[in-house]
């Protein structure tokens, strides 16, 4: 930048050549002079007690002091509207927990609520704020609310994967579509001998070739002809459970493979000894055989219950069909 100096006694000009640095130069030099500027007139008003000076100072500091005030005021507030934004959000976040309990049926951890006890009473708003000290004491006293609620949950959370698992493992899904049942769990007269005979298992009236799926995921045991069961399938689904598939018309696995809950495993038939086409489905403990239908009347509830503790279940048949079919499952009731 160019400045030209034209004085009136001078018939010559003058040019001044104003560079950024030149400029930032005078900037700084006249910021630290109303510096130094200020703190002499500080100096010398204390120094020698001029009360326009002290006045000045003391006017100037209560302007600073109010502007602070009010800044932290404002950031107190918004925090303590936050607090109470995040205390709502966890008493959504409880009644959430408590449904998510009821509908699983695991009844999830009691929490202590230390020193918050039964408290009420009409709202009464004052203009004054919370103090940094009590805001502090709320925000840590939520902090741990919210530790023990996010432990609560994690127990919850690893509850419903182990019942989940369980579940998977369990031959709770009915293996066929069929319009009736011919035999149920227990003792009955032979059909064939005419004598009296346990019947490990319930036969499901079907037309031969009707599919056949696997009621829990598993290991395929055995994938073979009995002379008994006829074309026989078992698989192994942990925990000592294992279930068997018998009388069917054709094998889709083989023995060793692994298959899913609800896989397509076979069809229906007339083969072994039988006197029609069904499908013989048994679940066993152990190797103990026990009612098939305590399983598929209890579902995901017979995962929390021992095989050996429940009353055998006799069912009565509306319609019978696998989980995700259109048709209705089969509904079980005690005798």
């Amino acid at each position: 930048m160019h400045i030209i100096l034209v004085p009136d006694r001078l018939a010559t000009a003058r040019t001044l050549n104003l560079t950024p640095r030149l400029g930032l130069a005078i900037v700084s030099g006249f910021i630290v002079l109303s510096f130094v500027m200020s703190f002499l007139f500080s100096w010398i008003g204390v120094r020698f007690n001029l009360p326009f000076a002290t006045e000045l100072v003391a006017a100037v500091q209560r302007v600073h002091n109010r502007k602070t005030e009010e800044y932290v005021r404002d950031n107190i507030s918004s925090m303590a509207v936050k607090l109470g934004e995040m205390q709502a959000q966890l008493i959504r976040l409880d009644s959430l927990g408590e449904r998510i309990s009821k509908l699983s049926g695991i009844n999830a951890p009691k929490h202590e609520a230390k020193g918050k006890d039964g408290q009420g009473g009409p709202l009464i708003q004052t203009s004054q704020p919370l103090a940094a000290s009590e805001l502090q004491r709320e925000i840590d006293r939520l902090a741990e609310i919210v530790e023990q609620r996010s432990d609560a949950l994690t127990a919850l959370e690893s509850q419903l994967m182990e019942r989940r698992i369980k579940t998977t493992l369990l031959p709770t899904i009915i293996p066929i579509i069929s319009d009736r049942i011919g035999s149920t769990f227990g003792h009955r007269l032979d059909p064939i001998a005419g004598v009296s005979a346990m019947h490990e298992g319930i036969d499901f009236v079907a037309d031969p070739g009707t599919p056949v799926i696997a009621s829990a995921g598993g290991v395929v045991l055995a994938a073979e002809y009995h002379p008994q069961y006829g074309n026989l399938i078992e698989i192994d689904h942990g925990n000592d459970f294992s279930s068997r598939y018998a009388h069917l018309s054709k094998i889709t696995i083989k023995p060793g493979q692994i298959v899913k809950r609800g896989q397509a495993i076979g069809a229906s038939g007339n083969t072994g000894r039988t006197t029609g086409p069904h499908l013989h489905f048994e679940v066993r403990f152990k190797g103990v055989a026990q009612n098939p239908a305590r399983f598929l009347q209890q579902g995901t509830q017979i995962a929390l219950n021992s095989p050996a503790a429940a009353k055998p279940l006799v069912p009565a048949v509306k319609t019978v069909a696998p989980a995700g079919s259109a048709r209705a499952a089969a509904t079980f009731k005690p005798r």
